[in-house]
């Protein structure tokens, strides 16, 4: 495998997980919306990554970087609060907030932002090891 290819590899983590980071956000954003702009209740979403291979004549056969595949919906319950005063309220008084877990979010974070981080060591990794390359025949 060769350094640019695994700069490609280091690349397609970075562009994923800082898509990862986007939903995280956006989860920790509306955390507390008992509306999105849809009209209904915020859903939890999720990114999911897939193995994907890369350009022709980037790396060896069979090398493959991430990309983003979808971003779904987190599965289950709406997380209901007995607000009978809130203009939002079914008619036994309850309000629909979204799924979200802040506290899960930040481990997604967390693990997202270091993972991001692993990226960006390799990269700067690689071009050491490519400028120390040049420097060969000196």
């Amino acid at each position: 495998m060769s350094l640019f290819s695994t700069l490609d590899i280091a690349h397609s983590g970075l562009r994923a997980e800082s898509a990862r980071l986007n939903v995280v956000a956006s989860n920790l954003a509306n955390a507390n919306s008992a509306t999105s702009s849809s009209g209904k209740p915020y859903r939890a979403r999720e990114v999911v990554f897939a193995a994907q291979p890369l350009r022709p004549g980037a790396g060896p056969v069979g090398a493959q970087g991430v990309t983003v595949a979808a971003v779904v919906e987190r599965p289950g319950e709406l997380r209901r609060v007995y607000e009978p005063q809130h203009p939002l309220a079914d008619a036994q008084g309850y309000v629909a907030y979204p799924n979200v877990n802040p506290v899960d979010e930040m481990v997604n974070m967390i693990s997202a932002s270091r993972a991001y981080q692993a990226d960006v060591n390799l990269m700067n990794t690689s071009k050491n090891l490519l400028l120390k390359t040049l420097t060969l025949g000196q």
